[in-house]
This record gives C-alpha cells, structure tokens and sequence, in this order.
C-alpha cells in the first residue's frame, strides 16, 4: 500500500551527463531546506564545472535575498504559469498516471 506523506519533502537533482546526483529528504519545504539541498548539490558539481538549477514558482525557491546558492550553482528562475517549460511536469503526469494512482 502507498502512503501520502505530505509532512517530508524530498530534494532531489540529477545530471544525466555524469550519471550523478544529489538528494535530500527534509520534514518541510522552505528556503532553509533548499540551502541544505544546494550545498548538497555543490557537493556533486564536477572540480571546475558549474550546475545550473532551474526554479519554478514554488514561493520558498524565489531568491529574494533568502536562497544562498555556492558559487559553482546558478539559479534560473521560469517565468510565471509556463509548464510548458518545466520538463519535470511531464515526469509528474507520467508519475500521477502510472505509479501514485495504484489500487489496493
């Protein structure tokens, strides 16, 4: 059986080039939590490399001052109500459609 945990959040990047990643499971979703998930990030950027992180419109991801990204991340914020280009949304649906809508 499927349990909604909706108290945790879990953090998770990859990057499909080097077949890394980086995660993080926290008990909430704010600006705090996703610094702790950009460190961890920056952990996984190859020496010399840089990470670009795309951000939707989630209230917590907007910098305004809050989100310290290390020096080897940048943040690329989308523009307002553009699913269209987060790429994750069609990971979403296809998630929604096959795996969470399990029937007991």
């Amino acid at each position: 059986m499927l349990h909604n945990n909706r108290h945790t959040s879990a953090y998770r990047e990859i990057c499909p080039d080097r077949a890394v990643g980086a995660a993080i499971i926290m008990p909430y979703a704010n600006a705090e939590a996703m610094n702790l998930h950009l460190k961890e990030i920056s952990t996984q950027v190859a020496p010399g490399a840089h990470a670009m992180l795309i951000c939707d419109g989630v209230g917590w991801l907007q910098q305004g001052g809050r989100l310290v990204a290390p020096a080897d991340i940048t943040l690329l914020p989308l523009p307002p109500y553009c699913p269209g280009l987060n790429s994750m949304e069609n990971a979403w649906a296809y998630l929604r459609q096959n795996k969470f809508c399990a029937t007991v």
